[in-house]
């Protein structure tokens, strides 16, 4: 955000951040933040936590099952969907890439570290190494939204963006030498959905909340969820993390890219129903929305955490009653971890400022000093003079 004093008015200098697009509201309303896109945020971010404490407990129930299925196959394509409609404005320039370090890579190092560690301590596994070419567990998402905001100028200048990444995605599904390093199976096999974002506006959006997109989303998605249910004997949920090829999951390489192009297709009309239903106006979690990234980091310590210490092999847990109450806890836990007071606690690893890492952007234009304007009659009085 700008600061002008009473006689310095600033040249414009880096595009302002993320947090000003949500001025740009699918309801077609001007405001500060966008409740539409917080909203839908805080809710993408608890069903990729409740997703989480799923998958301990999913092996005794096919309907749990073909929930979690289900769910898996939406909540991150819409999460790196409003992710890469929020990186538009990337530009490279040094105030982006700036926070692109700060924002993403120091919080990718900061818990690329501490998960291992974590694991050490709390389940006594000291085979677990430290390394930041190979992301653990949740810091995947943080490799690849910095590997996706590095090349958005790239996307924002071919013309048939979306093709192009999705014909990069079908590739990756089939060749399993893309390997292991930062995750870069994912990356690929994720990237249409970035893009998709990249190259949505406003009007998008509106669109899939119009009422009879809303009413469609009720029947698309309960038909989605009786075939997940028919699909779980059927189906390797490995499709669904997209982070193996076709022949690492045990099939041949053609059927790679069938799956990868028909899950697209069905992530999609998900996504467009997920979104459809999500509130447009203020609620009381709209806020909680700024906090996602935090609730997506912090949580995977308290699933872990349980899942070491042998809480989800609780017999109690594996019974429907223990699985909606995992349900319920988890979601106020990731509620709890995207407030006020968490965010300020744990600021100094995932928004640093950092000021003294970085020099001052010399690209920046300087100040113009504006002359105060004078009074009319002492400004007549000097015309007269100078006649």
């Amino acid at each position: 955000m700008f600061h002008a004093a009473s006689s310095l008015v600033p040249s414009p200098s880096s595009t302002a951040n993320e947090k000003d697009q949500h001025r740009s509201s699918p309801d077609g309303r001007s405001k500060q933040r966008d409740a539409f896109f917080d909203n839908a945020k805080y809710l993408a971010i608890v069903l990729v936590a409740i997703g989480h404490s799923w998958e301990p407990l999913k092996g005794d129930s096919r309907v749990l099952q073909a929930t979690y299925q289900f769910v898996y196959a939406f909540h991150m394509p819409a999460f790196i969907v409003v992710s890469g409609y929020f990186s538009r404005s990337f530009d490279g320039s040094p105030a982006r890439l700036k926070r692109l370090v700060t924002g993403v890579v120091v919080p990718y190092v900061v818990f690329e570290t501490a998960y291992p560690l974590f694991k050490r301590v709390v389940d006594h596994d000291t085979g677990t190494p430290v390394s930041l070419l190979d992301p653990y567990y949740l810091t995947w998402f943080l490799c690849a939204l910095f590997i996706w905001r590095l090349t958005t100028p790239i996307w924002r200048m071919i013309r048939h963006p979306l093709p192009v990444a999705l014909g990069i995605a079908l590739l990756a599904s089939a060749a399993p030498g893309v390997g292991d390093t930062l995750d870069l199976q994912r990356v690929l096999q994720f990237l249409p959905y970035f893009v998709l974002g990249l190259c949505l506006r406003p009007e998008h959006f509106r669109a899939v909340r119009n009422w009879p997109v809303r009413i469609a989303a009720v029947p698309v998605s309960a038909l989605a969820l009786v075939f997940s249910w028919w699909a779980v004997p059927r189906m390797n949920t490995g499709w669904f993390y997209h982070r193996d090829s076709a022949q690492e999951l045990g099939v041949p390489w053609w059927v790679g890219p069938v799956m990868q192009l028909a899950l697209f297709g069905c992530s999609l009309l998900l996504t467009a129903c997920f979104f459809s239903w999500v509130p447009g106006r203020t609620t009381w979690f709209t806020t909680l929305g700024a906090g996602t990234l935090y609730g997506y980091l912090l949580h995977g310590f308290l699933i872990r955490g349980a899942d070491y210490r042998g809480l989800f092999e609780l017999d109690a847990l594996h019974r429907p009653l223990g699985e909606v109450a995992v349900t319920v806890a988890v979601a106020a836990v990731v509620t709890l971890l995207c407030t006020k007071p968490v965010r300020w606690a744990f600021r100094g690893v995932m928004e640093p400022r950092m000021d003294w890492a970085f020099k001052r952007d010399i690209t920046a234009p300087e100040q113009v000093r504006v002359p105060e304007r004078q009074p009319v009659r002492e400004r007549g009085k000097r015309e007269k003079v100078d006649a």
